[in-house]
């Protein structure tokens, strides 16, 4: 990958928990550059570093070892009240679980973040009325989350993700609670965000839905073990069983 246009970049980075004097070791010297207008497709049994790795892009979590820029800017080095501010200005995360706020409505759970980086009204108001077009749900800015049947409430979760113009778009398994026709539909949409430009990393148990990434992870007890474009979703889904 050409580390001049990376968007991601993660070097050498492990990440270890401490309980009850018990070390594990989620994710083991993980190196990896993602680059603009990838998408990349993370896949791997359960417990094997997926959602790790993905919170440590997204600066939920930072890592016990190793370097992780985002483009460029070093984030280990950042202050909690500095990796906030990037995160909300860089990254947009959808949740399998989708994360609304159930007492604001679908117009203010986009614009929420938007309000948090000083976004003007006017300008808010324009990004919020052009994703919820994107995404198909215009009709629903006055519903609230409850209001909504779950393939709803994951496409306000993808608009809310993007209405920022993020610079990456982490996706934790965005169809996990979904049934099979409302999983489709998220997947064309977020098909359709890569072709016209996103970044999009998403961890999956489904390799189906990442038919047309540009690259896939695999991870293993905490290593990336594969990183290529060359696998197919069923060899993927293979290993998984394995």
């Amino acid at each position: 990958m050409d580390k001049d246009h990376a968007v991601v970049e993660l070097e050498k980075v492990s990440k270890r928990f401490f309980t009850d004097e018990v070390e594990t070791i989620a994710l083991s010297s993980a190196n990896l550059t993602i680059s603009a207008n990838d998408f990349v497709v993370i896949c791997g049994p359960s417990g094997c570093g997926k959602s790790t790795l993905l919170s440590i892009m997204a600066m939920f979590d930072m890592p016990t070892e190793g370097t992780y820029r985002l483009r460029g800017q070093a984030v280990n080095l950042l202050s909690l009240d500095e990796r906030t501010r990037l995160r909300n200005e860089q990254i947009g995360f959808i949740f399998q679980s989708f994360n609304l706020l159930g007492h604001l409505t679908v117009f203010q759970n986009i614009e929420l973040p938007m309000v948090w980086r000083g976004i003007s009204r006017d300008e808010r108001k324009d990004r919020v009325t052009r994703v919820l077009e994107q995404v198909g749900l215009s009709h629903r800015a006055k519903h609230y989350p409850s209001q909504l049947s779950g393939g709803q409430q994951q496409r306000i979760a993808v608009a809310r993700a993007i209405a920022g113009s993020p610079s990456v778009i982490l996706a934790d398994e965005p169809t996990g609670n979904l049934d099979s026709k409302n999983a489709e539909s998220i997947m064309e949409l977020l098909h359709s965000l890569h072709r016209n430009g996103a970044t999009l990393v998403m961890v999956t148990h489904q390799p189906d839905f990442g038919v047309n990434a540009t690259r896939w992870i695999q991870l293993h007890d905490g290593r990336i073990v594969s990183t290529t474009p060359e696998r197919t979703p069923a060899s993927l889904k293979m290993a998984e069983d394995a």
